[in-house]
């Protein structure tokens, strides 16, 4: 075991040099974590590199971790002159073994504008930071801001004003069309990235937080995101009843759903989008185009948020009848709910009139009809995952192009009739209780 002060530079100078290596012998590493390991029993370095996963023997980091961080403090303080290669290595090691301390990142923040680091690799060190610690703040706020830096760097002034002009050149339409398909990569990669982190650590808010962030700032407006979003977090939020931040995230989605297909109808309704009814349905998938030009388009708007609705209501009743006595599914039904009636209260004096009427008669009728009062409690149906005693196997795909007419979306006497079934078959306490508190919330708030 070393002791001496200059065994210990020997020492952690060697880990940190293997640790480069090993990213570069693979540079396809998609984890790292920590070998139990007291002491060092053979005369071995302590990186382990296993296909794709690297770990570090324990007994290092008691000398590794406070040598490269007094390393990097020195250099700060302007006591000790580090070339950039060392400091790309030094950060890197500190930040996999303490991804919260700041120094480092500002350290990479610097060599970024420098142009020493690629922006796509800062990326995938936090990353694999985030496979060991996945709430890890400073991680999350380090990568927001290399996603702004990457957003100015695939938006170049003066592009904009050439479009104005109509001069618009063969090469800098091909950078352009580079950097837009480089940004959806990195945006995908961040979708990747935060449901990982998110499944590694229960109700993970700063995933979650930094998940809606990047729709917001990178893709605003982009229903087919939005609305992918909605499906991939179908399943994982099924298998995650108590984690309320997946739930909260789906009520991010409703909402920005929400407010752009609103956008969307008024620009149709003054004339000013001549929108067809294909592109907004391959963005919701949600309906089968008519063909039918402007009118095609103003019922699929008037359609589309019915149906967002209803699906979200079923599934929400699917969970809570098949996970009784979670209070997340019904925190997440009253939010949805409250939702939907808003609309619905505000899109009668703005939106077509029979849309709401209809599926308001129609729900109406079906609470009255006893037949349907099994409907809601059949086998929980999620999306990507098939089922072939219920659907005849069909995928998620082909199960959306085999949609009808829009269901009926709740309303306050459906939602009695769902209150009641549950409280009449459930033997849980907790499930009672919860379904006693959203009936009296319906007669409190929706009811006056």
């Amino acid at each position: 075991m070393a002791e001496s002060e200059e065994e210990v530079d020997v020492l952690v100078q060697r880990v940190v040099k293997d640790i480069t290596n090993a990213f570069k012998r693979n540079p396809n590493i998609d984890e790292i974590g920590l070998i139990p390991c007291p002491e060092a029993r053979y005369n071995r370095s302590p990186i382990v590199l296993v296909e794709n996963k690297l770990g570090v023997e324990s007994w290092c980091v008691k000398f590794l971790l406070p040598y490269v961080h007094n390393k990097l403090l020195l250099y700060r303080q302007r006591k000790q002159w580090l070339d950039r290669e060392v400091l790309v290595d030094i950060t890197c090691t500190l930040l996999l073994l303490n991804p919260d301390f700041t120094t480092a990142w500002n350290v990479r923040k610097e060599l970024l504008q420098c142009g020493v680091l690629n922006p796509e690799k800062d990326l995938y060190l936090g990353k694999l930071a985030l496979t060991k610690y996945p709430k890890s703040p400073e991680t999350w706020i380090h990568r927001r801001w290399v996603l702004q830096m990457l957003q100015k760097e695939c938006s170049p002034a003066g592009s904009g004003q050439k479009e104005q002009q109509g001069q618009v050149e063969p090469q800098g339409e091909a950078e352009r069309s580079w950097h837009t398909e480089r940004l959806q990569r990195v945006l995908q990669e961040e979708m990747r990235v935060c449901a990982d982190a998110a499944g590694r650590y229960p109700s993970n808010y700063n995933a979650w937080s930094h998940r809606i962030w990047v729709l917001q700032h990178m893709a605003k407006g982009n229903l087919k995101i939005l609305h992918d979003e909605l499906s991939s977090t179908r399943l994982w939020v099924s298998m995650h009843v108590s984690d309320h931040s997946g739930f909260h995230y789906r009520q991010f989605l409703l909402k920005a759903l929400l407010g752009e297909l609103g956008q969307s109808w008024e620009r149709l309704q003054s004339g000013a989008l001549n929108l067809s009814p294909l592109p907004l349905a391959d963005a919701l998938q949600v309906h089968r185009s008519n063909g039918d030009g402007t009118a095609g388009a103003a019922d699929d708007h008037a359609s589309a948020v019915p149906q967002l609705f209803h699906e979200e209501m079923e599934l929400c009743t699917d969970l809570i009848e098949s996970y009784p006595g979670h209070e997340t599914l019904w925190c997440h039904r009253r939010h949805v709910f409250y939702l939907w009636h808003h609309w619905r209260k505000n899109s009668q004096g703005t939106g077509p009139q029979s849309p709401v009427l209809t599926h308001t008669a129609a729900l109406l009728s079906e609470a009255s009809d006893p037949h349907n009062e099994g409907r809601s409690s059949q086998a929980m149906d999620v999306d990507c995952v098939p089922d072939s005693s219920k659907h005849g196997g069909y995928t998620q795909d082909t199960k959306r192009l085999k949609r009808g007419p829009v269901p009926p979306c709740p309303g306050l006497p459906s939602e009695h009739l769902f209150v009641s079934r549950i409280l009449s078959s459930c033997r849980s306490p907790e499930q009672g209780r919860f379904a006693n508190a959203y009936r009296k919330w319906l007669d409190s708030v929706i009811g006056q």
